[in-house]
């Protein structure tokens, strides 16, 4: 099965667009950790002609907060339907379980011991100031941390977070998260040439 962890970052906030729509922003940098050559790679907007093939010959996307965010962003620059690629979308598994959403950087530090090295907010200012190999590294482990707590959750069933002093565990079902019917497995052919 080939899976791809995958997160992006903009270039600006929702208050320079005026509205919560994902799509409104700008793409600043995607990245991504590929099982097939088990290496990570970012991609800038002008870059994503290199990042359609490999998405498109995934069996599984996954990202934090991805369903909501960075699918509707990637799509569009993309010509085809990327929510079309089977995925698992970590907070959204949380969320059904707590009813709430929950910090990425709140999992990490209670479910691996270790925090992010920054936030969106930040990656923002380092791209409008061209420090771009500081939003590349900073999205590159936001997309450890998530293949890190995927892997977590699928070998243990659970996540983890703090609430208040308590440490807390989310329990997951994750029995169908790698499980590929027929009907998955398709492949999008949208930017291969014919």
């Amino acid at each position: 099965m080939r899976k791809v962890v995958f997160d992006t970052e903009t270039t600006n906030f929702f208050s320079d667009v005026g509205k919560n729509e994902p799509a409104a922003l700008d793409l600043a940098v995607v990245c991504i950790y590929d099982s097939a050559t088990d290496d990570y790679k970012s991609f800038t907007k002008e870059e994503l002609p290199k990042l359609w093939p490999i998405l498109e010959k995934a069996d599984l996307l996954i990202g934090f907060n991805s369903e909501h965010f960075d699918i509707p962003l990637l799509n569009k620059y993309y010509s085809g339907d990327l929510s079309k690629i089977r995925g698992v979308d970590l907070l959204k598994e949380v969320k059904k379980v707590l009813g709430r959403r929950i910090k990425l950087d709140t999992l990490a530090e209670a479910t691996l011991g270790r925090k992010k090295i920054g936030d969106g907010t930040e990656a923002v200012r380092w791209w409008r100031v061209g420090e771009i190999d500081k939003v590349i590294k900073y999205c590159i482990e936001d997309v450890k941390i998530t293949k890190e707590i995927y892997e977590y959750a699928l070998k243990n069933g659970y996540l983890k977070y703090r609430d208040m002093k308590i440490i807390k565990e989310i329990p997951l079902d994750t029995s169908g998260w790698e499980k590929i019917s027929e009907t998955d497995s398709h492949k999008l052919t949208h930017t291969l040439p014919f």
